[in-house]
Parts: C-alpha cells; sequence; structure tokens
C-alpha cells in the first residue's frame, strides 16, 4: 500500500471516528431529554396529587357549616359572641310569622347579637326558590335587607299560590332603585342558584327538616316561644 492510501485510510478512519462520537453524543443529549420530561412530568403528578390531597383533606374536615363567610348577616356584632341563625323561606307562613320576631329581636339586641339569615326554600313552596333568587340578586347590589323585609311584607299578595311570581318580584327590585340590567342577570344565574343551593346543603347536613330552624352559636334550637328564643339568647351573652 503506498504512503498515499494510508493517509487516505486514516483520514477516512478519522471521519468514521469523528461521527461515531457525534452519533454518541446525540445520544447521550437526547437520553438527558428525556430523562428531564420524565422527571418534570412526574414532579407535575407528585404536585397535582398533593393539590387533590390537601383540597379533599379540607373539604372532607370542613364539613357543613351554621355560618359562612359569605351568609348574609342582618347586622353584626362586634364582639362576636353570640350569633342567631335562621335558615327560612320567604314562602313559609311560619317564618312569616316569625319575622316580625326577629325584628324586635334585632332591635332589642342591636351591637350585642349577629343575626344571620340563610336560605332554605321549601320544594313544595311554587315560588319560595324564585323568591330567594329574588333577594339574592337584590343582595349582589347591597339590598339584600330590604329585599329580605319587602318578601315578608309583601308574603300574602304572592305566598301559596301556583303562578310564577317572577314579574311582581322584579317589580320589588325597581321598586328599591336597583339596577335591572344587573338585577335581571343575577335572577336567572346558575350562580345565584348555587349560592342558594350552598344554604340549602347545609342546612340539610345540619338536621334542617323545616323552616324556620334557628341556630344560637351553632348549636340548633327547638324554641316554642318568642321567650324560649330570648331565654337563650341571654343565656348566652352571659357565659
Amino acid at each position: 500500500m503506498s504512503y498515499q492510501q494510508e493517509r487516505a485510510q486514516a483520514r477516512r478512519a478519522k471521519i468514521e471516528a469523528l461521527r461515531e462520537e457525534d452519533e454518541r453524543q446525540r445520544a447521550r443529549k437526547r437520553n438527558v431529554a428525556f430523562v428531564l420530561s420524565a422527571i418534570a412530568v412526574f414532579a407535575v403528578v407528585v404536585a397535582a396529587v398533593l393539590v387533590i390531597t390537601r383540597t379533599g383533606g379540607e373539604q372532607a374536615t370542613q364539613g357543613p357549616q351554621v355560618v359562612r363567610p359569605n351568609s348574609h348577616r342582618l347586622q353584626t356584632a362586634q364582639d362576636g359572641k353570640v350569633t342567631l341563625v335562621e335558615f327560612l323561606d320567604f314562602e313559609c307562613e311560619a317564618c312569616g310569622a316569625a319575622f316580625p320576631v326577629i325584628e324586635q329581636l334585632r332591635k332589642q339586641y342591636t351591637g350585642k347579637v349577629t343575626f344571620v339569615a340563610r336560605y332554605f326554600p321549601i320544594t313544595s313552596h311554587f315560588n319560595a326558590e324564585r323568591a330567594a333568587r329574588a333577594v339574592e340578586a337584590a343582595a349582589g347590589q347591597g339590598k339584600f335587607d330590604a329585599m329580605y323585609q319587602r318578601m315578608y311584607q309583601t308574603q300574602k299578595t304572592w305566598a301559596e299560590k301556583q303562578t310564577p311570581a317572577d314579574k311582581l318580584f322584579r317589580e320589588f327590585a325597581q321598586q328599591l332603585g336597583l339596577d335591572m340590567t344587573a338585577w335581571d342577570k343575577a335572577y336567572n344565574s346558575p350562580q345565584t342558584l348555587a349560592r342558594i343551593n350552598q344554604d340549602v346543603a347545609d342546612g340539610q347536613k345540619l338536621g334542617v327538616e323545616g323552616t324556620p330552624t334557628f341556630f344560637l352559636n351553632g348549636q340548633k334550637l327547638q324554641p316554642k316561644s318568642t321567650d324560649d328564643i330570648k331565654a337563650a339568647i341571654d343565656a348566652a351573652l352571659a357565659k
């Protein structure tokens, strides 16, 4: 073999060796990329599992609540010592009878007791859910208390009827000077109904079977008279 042939063969061998080395480097890069991708996917899966586990744990321990942060407070006592919660149905005759009692108690215990109203429309009452939606739609414009009172003040004109009271409730909103475009949207919004159903779900888990049902500082009351409620409040304030 001539000298030139030897040099040509050596060059070919060198080029082949360089190609093999280049291929090995590319293979290593592909392996590293694959490993890094696998690690990233694993990290995402672990993070998701931790979030789901933590969220599920919180929900499991949270359970039904007598009062939620978004519950409607008719009035608030700064010391937070005593809270009276009523699960109510605006079409319920007994709730209508309890309304002036609650109003009197609100005056009597102003600054001393927090009063909370929670929705619990009975399915057999044709307009109960509509009334709750009307009040919740008004609440979105800061008029919960005003619409709450209007419902009870007019209860006899629309309750216990099998005809929709939507038009009448809309008139109430107009009379309160609400933004009707916003009220109409809220009245028909799935979020409004979901807000009401949250109260209902809590009530059912807490053992609410009818309305009105009262809870004082988280404990279910079974009053037989106004005096029973006052006595329970006074006892709680005295502790």
